[in-house]
C-alpha cells in the first residue's frame, strides 16, 4: 500500500494543485486532486486481469476549470438542487447563488467543487489514503455559518475505496455532500447505458418540469425506475415515461431501502464485457442516478466523451431537503458534526 504526492497544474492565482495517488498490491490505484477532491482515475483489473480506468475525468487542470460536468468532484454544500435558492432555519429566510435557473445545483456558482482543498497523505492498518479539508466561511453562496469540512479517501487491499465525510459548523446550517464520479466499467471511450444497474429501492422522486423534486414518494413498482433486479440502464429509455422525457434519460433520486444513517447497500454496477463490478454501500438515504445525456469534453488521453459516457451514481440526502420536513433532515447545528460514509467496492465477475 503506497500514497504519492505529484505537481498536476496550478491555478490562475499560481496557486499549485497536487495529484495523491493510491495504490494496492491488488493491481487497484485511485487519484484525486486536492482541487474539488476530485477523483481523476479508479484504474481496476477486469475478468482476465487487465487494468482499466473506469471513471471519466482529464489529462490538465484546464480540462476540470472547462467542464460544466462536476466530474470525479465532491459537492456541496450541498449537493443536487434547492427550489428557487432559498430556505428558512429557525423563520429567517437565506437566499442562496442561482446556477440553475430557477435554482440553485450543487452549492451554487462556486461550490466545492471549484475550491482548493489542502492535503494530507494517510496510511494505517486498513491501508492507504488521502484527508483533503476546506473551511467554507459564512455566506459562501448564501449559506450560514463557517463550515470546516475533512473529506477522506481510503483505499483498502480488498479493492474498496472507502469515501468519509465530516463537517463541523459553528451555527445551524444545511449540508449534504456527495462523490460526483462518472463510471464506464469498460474502460474505454463507449457508452454506459449497456452496464447492468441494480438500485436497492422501492421508491423513486419524481421530478417537475424544472428538474424539481415534487415532494412525493412514487413506488417504482411497474415503472421504468424499478431496478431492484438487474437490468441494462438504457432499456429505462424505451419506454415512453413523462419523468425520462423531461430529464432525457435517468436524472432521478431513489429512496434507499436502508435504516437512516446506517450503512447498506445502494447498487450494483455491472458490465459484461469486462466483467467489472462495482458495489456501493452508503450511510445516505438516496441515490441519485443521472446517466450522462448531456455529457461531452475531451477526456483523458485526448479522447472525446459524449453523451452517456458515464453514469453518475450520487449517494447523498434528498433534494431540496430543506423546503421538505418529511424528508430525513440535512440541517447540521454546532456540537453536532455532519458525518457520512460511502463504500465503493471493486471486483470481477467471471461470468453474470
Amino acid at each position: 500500500m503506497a500514497v504519492t504526492k505529484d505537481s498536476f497544474g496550478f491555478m490562475p492565482s499560481g496557486q499549485e494543485i497536487f495529484e495523491y495517488t493510491l495504490t494496492n498490491a491488488s493491481g487497484m490505484s485511485v487519484s484525486a486532486l486536492n482541487y474539488g477532491c476530485t477523483i481523476r482515475t479508479i484504474k481496476v483489473p477486469d475478468r482476465n486481469g487487465v487494468i482499466g480506468d473506469v471513471v471519466l475525468g482529464f489529462d490538465t487542470l484546464e480540462g476540470y476549470f472547462n467542464s460544466p460536468h462536476y466530474i470525479g468532484a465532491v459537492v456541496g454544500r450541498f449537493a443536487n438542487r434547492i427550489h428557487h435558492g432559498e430556505f428558512f432555519i429557525a423563520d429567517k429566510k437565506y437566499e442562496l447563488s442561482i446556477n440553475m435557473p430557477p435554482h440553485q445545483l450543487h452549492g451554487g456558482i462556486n461550490g466545492f467543487d471549484k475550491k482548493v482543498w489542502e492535503g494530507k497523505e494517510v496510511e494505517n492498518d486498513m491501508g492507504s489514503g488521502v484527508t483533503f479539508q476546506y473551511v467554507s466561511q459564512d455566506g459562501e453562496e448564501g449559506f450560514p455559518g463557517n463550515l470546516a469540512v475533512f473529506v477522506q479517501y481510503l483505499l483498502t487491499k480488498e479493492n474498496i475505496l472507502i469515501i468519509n465525510f465530516i463537517a463541523y459548523a459553528d451555527a445551524p446550517t444545511h449540508v449534504n455532500l456527495t462523490q460526483h464520479s462518472y463510471f464506464n466499467l469498460t474502460g474505454r471511450n463507449v457508452s454506459s447505458i449497456n452496464h447492468d444497474l441494480i438500485v436497492n429501492g422501492d421508491y423513486f422522486l419524481p421530478v417537475d418540469n424544472t428538474r424539481m423534486v415534487t415532494g412525493e414518494k412514487t413506488p417504482v413498482e411497474d415503472t421504468v425506475f424499478d431496478f431492484r433486479e438487474p437490468k441494462s440502464i438504457g432499456s429505462s429509455f424505451e419506454l415512453s415515461d413523462p419523468q425520462i422525457t423531461i430529464t432525457f434519460g435517468l436524472d432521478h433520486c431513489w429512496v434507499l431501502n436502508k435504516p437512516l444513517n446506517e450503512l447498506g447497500l445502494a447498487a450494483t454496477l455491472y458490465d459484461y464485457e469486462s466483467g467489472r463490478h462495482l458495489e456501493i454501500h452508503t450511510s445516505e438515504p438516496g441515490l441519485q442516478v443521472y446517466s450522462g445525456f448531456s455529457l461531452y469534453g475531451t477526456g483523458k488521453n485526448h479522447v472525446d466523451f459524449d453523451a452517456f459516457g458515464g453514469v453518475a451514481l450520487e449517494t447523498q440526502h434528498f433534494p431540496d431537503t430543506p423546503n421538505h420536513p418529511d424528508f430525513p433532515s440535512t440541517l447540521v447545528v454546532p456540537g453536532t458534526p455532519y458525518q457520512s460514509t460511502t463504500i465503493f467496492k471493486f471486483s470481477a465477475l467471471k461470468e453474470q
